[in-house]
């Protein structure tokens, strides 16, 4: 959600802003800004342009700006307080537009704020709880004539999160930033300083980079970063460097981002497997943080996550009980905290996240390692919030993933789940050696099983599609693995095409959902072989007798499915518990071919954002 960028040094700022809001697109946001540094001594004044919509008409606005200005803050905005607007676009202003701010994050205590300052003569021109930063930060540098000071008092008085960077025309060539619960990284290159609340903006400019932690602030110049604390203590920050590159965040020939990273899956597959397993048949996870003794006494998990996470953790949820026979509960992070649930220190938290940085999940991992249980981080980017968090971890070596759908990342935190599950029923001697060598070499060989997928069903899919792109709404089911396959498919047609779905446990329909069926509705069911596929037939044939399209995902070969479905995408025969690793990619190609049909960006659909950093 939102993003933030900033330069100082030697290059036109204007161009370096506008590259990096670009870069961060992906993140969803419904306007965009920049601010920029004018003039010089007494004539020195700030320049700031806003436009509602993408970043392009920002772009040509600024086209149409000579401005040689060498430092400048931009913004894009995804609405929390008020209304997409030009007036509550970042950046926002000081009473006398010295000082311009862009912040991610929400201020919990911005109305009483906002309150006093007005009381005290301030003057506000938005609906934003943000602005209320400016004028913090504006009644502190009329007392201290410091940026820097300025920004770290404004800090105390603020109760919420913030990602924030600020400029000041009396203070040339600085811009103070500060960072609470809200990402923000920081790096220096070849031409000057950089910031930005997404790495991808500053890849350009350099690989190494420093994540600020919680309570950290960095005053920027041409000449360097220097990094203090609450205090303004100097501090030595960690620098952290970027492993891939800026064609992972290109296209590559593929006409949009969600195909390309649907095609990727093979590879996160085999990158997340890579070295995992020794020739002694025993899991090596170098970054598991918990020893063996630890992990032997755990007696409760909980998966806690959000939106595609959740139904990665669902599917956990199987794995755990059904090789580990630990008791696991699946949580929706916002609403883990709030019901008081049972945590003692033989429990295990497990944090899904792809982007490592959702807020609600952080403020569930918080909760519970107060009430002291171990927690284990699932997420795709190294040294993220929740990696630094946990008390161990997986990479799910995805890679970056800018679609807003999340593919690839589900994928990978499907397999990651899986590692853990096999390694807990190992420690809890509930599997051997030889049966974990045998389960994980099935679960290296799905790469190939997806790779046959995307090679062989394109035209089966384009044939589901068109039997639910003018459909008012679609239903999905399926029992076991195949429910929460169905839950994930549902979902992703949601988010990217806009047609309206559910997904129930196909045993469900006759308690409700059987109601909605009338000719032409579609039920897209996950239906391979299992222990469950006869009665899940039985079901579809249900729904058969009602006059619904009925679409299945099947194994191949399965001849007795031909009878009752009007349309069919195949999968690779695989084990029952490996299955949510196959099925599930014919349904997000389902849901992007559904959203091209409808005329939808299936890159960055409406209202959604790819990391949603505030609660």
């Amino acid at each position: 959600m939102c993003g933030i960028v900033g330069y100082t040094g030697s290059d036109i700022a204007k161009n370096i802003l506008v590259t990096g809001l670009k870069r961060m697109e992906y993140r969803g946001y419904d306007s965009s800004g920049v601010a920029l540094e004018v003039g010089e001594g007494a004539a020195a004044h700030l320049d700031v342009i806003r436009r509602v919509g993408k970043v392009a008409g920002l772009e040509s606005e600024l086209s149409n700006i000579d401005s040689d200005a060498t430092c400048g803050i931009g913004h894009t905005r995804w609405a929390t307080h008020g209304k997409p607007s030009v007036v509550n676009a970042h950046p926002h202003t000081s009473c006398d537009g010295r000082i311009a701010i862009v912040h991610n994050g929400i201020i919990e205590n911005f109305a009483e704020l906002r309150e006093e300052l007005e009381g005290r003569g301030h003057h506000f021109k938005s609906e934003t709880d943000t602005e209320v930063f400016a004028h913090l930060i504006e009644e502190a540098y009329a007392e201290t004539h410091d940026l820097m000071a300025s920004v770290r008092e404004a800090c105390t008085h603020v109760v919420g999160a913030y990602g924030l960077a600020a400029v000041c025309a009396d203070e040339p060539g600085v811009i103070a930033v500060a960072r609470k619960d809200s990402p923000i990284v920081v790096g220096v290159g070849e031409t000057g300083s950089y910031v930005a609340s997404d790495v991808i903006a500053l890849i350009d400019a350099t690989r190494d980079v420093v994540v600020l932690e919680d309570g950290q602030f960095a005053k920027l110049t041409p000449a360097g970063v220097e990094y203090t604390d609450e205090a303004g203590n100097v501090i030595e920050p960690k620098v952290t460097h970027i492993d891939w590159d800026l064609d992972m965040a290109e296209k590559g020939g593929y006409p949009d981002f969600m195909l390309k990273e649907i095609h990727e899956q093979p590879r996160v597959v085999r990158d997340t497997l890579v070295g995992r397993m020794t020739p002694a048949g025993e899991l090596d996870i170098d970054e598991l943080g918990l020893s063996l003794e630890e992990l032997n006494d755990i007696d409760r998990v909980y998966v806690i996550a959000c939106g595609t996470s959740y139904h990665a953790g669902l599917i956990a949820k199987n794995l755990i009980e059904g090789w580990a026979r630990i008791p696991t509960e699946v949580e929706a992070a916002s609403e883990f905290r709030y019901r008081n649930p049972i945590i003692t220190p033989t429990t295990l938290v497990v944090a899904v996240s792809q982007s490592g940085e959702t807020a609600d999940t952080l403020a569930a991992i918080r909760d519970a390692r107060i009430k002291g249980a171990k927690v284990f981080g699932i997420t795709n980017v190294v040294g993220s919030p929740v990696a630094r968090e946990s008390d161990g971890v997986i990479y799910t070596k995805a890679n970056k993933e800018i679609a807003v759908a999340s593919t690839k990342s589900f994928i990978g935190q499907v397999v990651s789940l899986t590692l853990l599950a096999l390694l807990l029923a190992q420690v809890k001697y509930r599997m051997t050696t030889k049966q974990a060598r045998m389960m994980f070499r099935e679960l290296s060989d799905t790469a190939e099983q997806i790779q046959w997928i995307l090679d062989t069903q394109t035209e089966a899919v384009h044939e589901a599609a068109l039997l639910c792109k003018d459909a008012q709404s679609a239903l999905f089911v399926g029992r076991g693995m195949g429910a929460a396959i169905s839950y994930e498919g549902a979902l992703k047609l949601k988010e990217v095409s806009y047609l309206h779905a559910e997904a129930y446990a196909a045993g469900e329909m006759k308690h409700g959902p059987i109601a909605l069926i009338d000719p032409g509705f579609p039920v897209i069911a996950v239906a391979t072989k299992s222990a469950t596929y006869d009665k899940t037939v039985s079901n579809l044939m249900e729904c058969k007798a009602r006059g619904a399209k009925v679409i299945v995902v099947a194994t191949e070969g399965d001849e007795e499915i031909n009878k009752i479905a009007d349309c069919i995408i195949r999968v690779p025969a695989v084990r029952d518990v490996f299955s949510p690793i196959t099925a599930s990619v014919p349904l997000q190609l389902l849901a992007r071919e559904v959203a091209i049909l409808r005329g939808c960006d299936v890159d960055q659909p409406r209202n959604l954002a790819k990391s949603v950093t505030v609660e």
